[in-house]
């Protein structure tokens, strides 16, 4: 195929990437180059995880052409002197090695080291330089660039320092062996080593508790009953945290307002506190530009720039915060709302599933496709059925990955099921066999990974939530975390299949992704040592998994998990019922007086007589519940005793087009809105 599987991989997996980054980042507000970055860490981590099959396919087909090689002088040789010593010898039958076939995914050589080279060292200049120092970066609170990089550098000094550290101890072990000599080549692979070390480390807690809890979870979540009160426990969880959130907010918001009334339109830090207000939410904004004008008192306190610093980090944070919980509750109320429809549907003689707030998010193919019909026969028939047959089949893969993790390193006789299987088809020749196999685990192994740091809720900060709604952080962690985990993975499953002779100790040919690596045995302690028993104790923490010993602890910390048999669940499952249904009441009044407003214009023609739009105040009943509506509530609910009519009052609460130029009035952008009603229709009532 002369390298056009590789080309069409490559290709795929961008637009794989690319996809992946649309549906869970918003390519339209989201900063360039926090889509650049988590673009380019997605897709090569994707290219290692598609790529390395092929690479085992050629390595084979490569060693099949060497064993052949080797094994045709000789079998001419015995075929010759049995000619020469009779004729009837002639006829003997002489066994000849099968022709190797080429696999169809066949990468010449010279390609595939250069390839590897550009995207591990790509990766790992990602994962351990730039999206960490853009982490720190987008989180600084200095308003210039210069001031953002010094405290970028300042946060990652101390991460820096701790990767160094473990390099310099492997460096000195190496300087003070006899044997060996401080090389380039050699400082690549004490890097390398360094940095799969620690890749390992973290990825076996991680693939201990996923290859445990996810056949766990697809068992339960069969059952509709346990799904539903693990959606109450949650949302009694994020209920709480969601107003910690908003007072925390509130706070921020309210010593954002002093700092605005204290420095003055022409102070010299009055372009920082406009920075600041950028930052702020929206209505929080014009409540601050309405409010300019009230009468305060004298503001004695001196604000120093360091002082603004420490407050644009703090708004910062707590925009994030709010933002995260936000949406984190929005998903889960849909997900209630829908458990308990099914729950409905279930018991219902029609076989025909009914919304209660039909979503209008989805697209026409799956409205056209999936239909009320269809969604009925799969949430209440198939859907039990297929949990529980997924369940079996990826707790056997688990149950085989353990096996392998604490066999791999027996060859003779081999003990690891992923090598076994490899073999086997290794002398079949089953090219697609090899390859589908390789990916297959590859897949498994990081669905593992990955899914336990976005799952424990100690991790909470940073989830990944699809249609456009991850924060920049989310995304940056999340690439930054599979650069760091994917090379030590697919390292780790080489050894599995025994094609890493640095464990297997194995006279083979090594695969391309291999050989960029460098020779493990130079650190024979890390080889010989490490590399081979630190993975046994995946078998220790499965067990720990499953008797959810880690759950416990978390829960005798104060991390309330979800335990069947705590009292403390209860309370929070019967907490969470009673937050849905508050929820559902509120969003039921709301569609109802939607309803009754549309049904009068339609009958009766009144245009104004609403005061907003549909989707105005489909606007405001998403968005009644912040608290920044209930500032607005306030805002609006404060009465003058000086017998204004209410059309003038509430020309109190406009942002008027025309008086924007007016010098009195200020928006967010520091210009000044004035809060006294115009002139204008003054003696219309006299």
């Amino acid at each position: 195929m002369s390298g056009s599987a590789l080309a069409v991989v490559v290709v795929v997996v961008f637009f794989l990437a690319l996809y992946l980054l649309q549906r869970y980042g918003d390519l339209r507000k989201q900063q360039r180059m926090v889509l650049f970055g988590t673009l380019l860490s997605w897709y090569l981590c994707f290219l290692i995880v598609f790529i390395l099959p092929l690479d085992v396919s050629t390595t084979i087909y490569k060693q099949c052409l060497l064993d052949k090689s080797n094994h045709t002088t000789p079998v001419t040789r015995i075929l010759h002197i049995h000619q020469a010593g009779a004729s009837s010898s002639s006829y003997l039958s002489v066994s000849v090695p099968k022709v190797c076939e080429e696999p169809w995914s066949y990468i010449p050589d010279g390609i595939l080291p250069v390839f590897w080279r550009v995207v591990y060292w790509t990766s790992q200049f990602l994962t351990w330089l730039l999206l960490p120092f853009m982490q720190s970066y987008a989180r600084s609170g200095a308003f210039s660039r210069i001031g953002k990089i010094k405290t970028a550098l300042i946060e990652n000094a101390i991460y820096y320092g701790t990767y160094f550290l473990i390099f310099i101890s492997l460096l000195i072990y190496v300087a003070a062996h006899p044997k060996w000599k401080l090389t380039w080549a050699e400082l690549q692979t004490i890097s390398i080593t360094a940095a799969n070390t620690w890749g390992l480390f973290l990825l076996v807690l991680l693939l201990g508790y996923g290859l445990v809890e996810i056949p766990r979870a697809y068992w339960l979540s069969s059952s509709h009953g346990y799904l539903l009160a693990k959606t109450y426990f949650k949302v009694a969880k994020v209920a709480t945290e969601k107003a910690e959130a908003e007072e925390n907010l509130a706070d921020v918001m309210e010593e954002m307002a002093d700092i605005d009334e204290s420095v003055r339109y022409n102070h010299c830090f009055r372009k920082f506190v406009d920075t600041i207000l950028t930052k702020c939410p929206v209505v929080y904004q014009e409540e601050m530009g309405r409010n300019v004008e009230s009468p305060r008192g004298e503001h004695n306190a001196l604000h120093t720039i360091r002082d603004l610093i420490n407050l644009h980090k703090k708004v910062i944070s707590a925009v994030q915060r709010h933002g995260q919980t936000q949406v984190q509750w929005s998903i889960l109320i849909d997900q209630a709302f829908h458990l308990e429809d099914v729950g409905k549907s279930q018991s219902s003689p029609l076989r025909h599933f009914t919304h209660s707030f039909p979503s209008a998010h989805h697209s026409w193919i799956r409205r056209f496709t999936y239909t009320a019909t269809v969604e009925w026969y799969w949430e209440c028939v198939f859907r039990q059925g297929f949990c529980r047959l997924l369940a079996v089949l990826l707790c056997l893969l688990s149950a085989a990955v353990v096996w392998s993790e604490c066999t791999f390193f027996s060859t003779n006789p081999v003990l690891s099921l992923f090598a076994v299987f490899i073999q086997t088809a290794e002398k079949q020749h089953n090219y697609i066999c090899i390859e589908m196999a390789c990916f297959v685990s590859i897949l498994f192994m990081c669905v593992c990974v990955y899914s336990t740091v976005f799952r424990i809720r100690v991790f909470n900060y940073y989830y990944l939530v699809p249609h456009h709604q991850t924060d920049a952080y989310s995304l940056q962690f999340s690439g930054m975390l599979f650069c760091r985990l994917t090379p030590p993975l697919c390292l780790n499953f080489l050894g599995l299949i025994h094609l890493d002779s640095a464990i297997s100790h194995q006279d083979r040919i090594q695969t391309s992704y291999t050989s960029i690596m460098g020779s493990m045995r130079l650190l024979s302690v890390i080889s010989d040592g490490f590399y081979i028993y630190y993975p046994m104790l995946v078998l220790l923490l499965c067990f720990a998994t499953f008797y959810n010993v880690g759950s416990r602890c978390l829960n005798l910390l104060g991390f309330q998990q979800y335990m069947n048999d705590d009292d403390w669940t209860s309370d929070l499952v019967d907490e969470g019922r009673e937050l849905i249904r508050r929820e559902r009441r509120k969003r039921q009044k709301a569609v109802d007086g939607d309803s009754r407003r549309w049904a009068w214009r339609e009958r009766y023609g009144v245009q104004g007589a609403t005061g907003c739009t549909r989707a105005g105040y489909t606007e405001l009943k998403d968005n009644q519940d912040s608290p920044v509506t209930e500032i607005k509530k306030n805002v609006i609910t404060f009465t003058r005793r000086d017998g204004k009519t209410e059309e003038q009052q509430a020309r109190l609460l406009q942002d008027n087009s025309r008086d924007d130029g007016s010098p009195n009035r200020r928006s967010t952008g520091g210009r000044y809105l004035s809060l006294s009603p115009s002139l204008t229709g003054t003696f219309h009532d006299v």
